[in-house]
């Protein structure tokens, strides 16, 4: 007798990245990035990302977002959209925050550049830091046991995720190459969507679409990664602030 194929077990995440946040005053000086709130233009992503889930009939029951801000304005925007039948159950996870960053405001040139977007170009190194703070594997190290918790739960079918733009580079790369490997070029513009049928294992899981944007679809006047936006705003801020002193 032929054994016929069982497939696994698949439930829908939407997986999102947080709303446009301004990371840098007008003169280049850093915020605090555990503060920051949406911007003007953030708010409008957040609820462009939840029309566009509405429409198509999305309804969950499940929310995750990291313990920061940003996630949680994003999430409240996206579900003031799709109204969701009954209240889904919601967790604010510190562990899920963003990539922890170290002290790179003494760097220069070369160093800074490397700092910035080392861990975003290729398949780097499980030991590359992000801007002199953690290391991939770290990152791996405490995300990884809340993803797994994540998916031993039954209690859900379809569930938002509204992370960060490497948090979602480390899940993503972790769908789609695991049990190793982190995939740096793996875009995520501001309230993207990205939609995972994950089973338990990751190998099971269907990733069906990265950094889908619902204000420009095709992305046509694009060309810069979030993170280059970032490191230009910086040095532009850099040359202003030593101009002037």
């Amino acid at each position: 007798m032929i054994k016929r194929y069982e497939a696994p077990q698949r439930r829908r995440i939407v997986l999102m990245r947080h709303g446009s946040v301004s990371y840098y005053l007008a003169d280049g000086t850093p915020v605090d990035a555990d503060a920051v709130a949406l911007n003007e233009r953030g708010i409008k992503q957040a609820i462009a990302a939840g029309e566009t889930l509405a429409r198509h009939g999305v309804m969950v029951d499940r929310v995750i977002t990291s313990s920061l801000l940003r996630t949680q304005q994003t999430a409240d925007l996206v579900l003031e959209q799709i109204k969701p039948s009954t209240t889904p159950r919601r967790s604010a996870c510190e562990a899920l925050q963003e990539i922890r960053k170290g002290d790179y405001e003494a760097l220069e040139g070369e160093d800074l550049h490397q700092a910035f977007l080392g861990i975003f170009h290729g398949r780097p190194a499980s030991s590359t830091r992000f801007q002199g703070g953690e290391s991939i594997a770290e990152v791996y190290q405490r995300v990884l046991p809340v993803v797994s918790q994540e998916l031993s739960d039954p209690n859900w079918d379809c569930a938002l995720w509204v992370l960060h733009g490497g948090i979602n580079r480390a899940l993503l790369s972790w769908w789609l190459c695991a049990p190793d490997g982190w995939l740096g070029n793996l875009l995520q513009q501001p309230a993207c969507i990205n939609l995972i049928d994950a089973a338990q294992r990751p190998e099971d899981s269907i990733v069906r679409a990265i950094n889908l944007w619902p204000v420009d679809l095709i992305q046509e006047g694009e060309r810069y990664s979030t993170i280059e936006a970032q490191l230009l705003e910086y040095e532009r801020g850099l040359h202003h602030r030593k101009s002037t002193d």
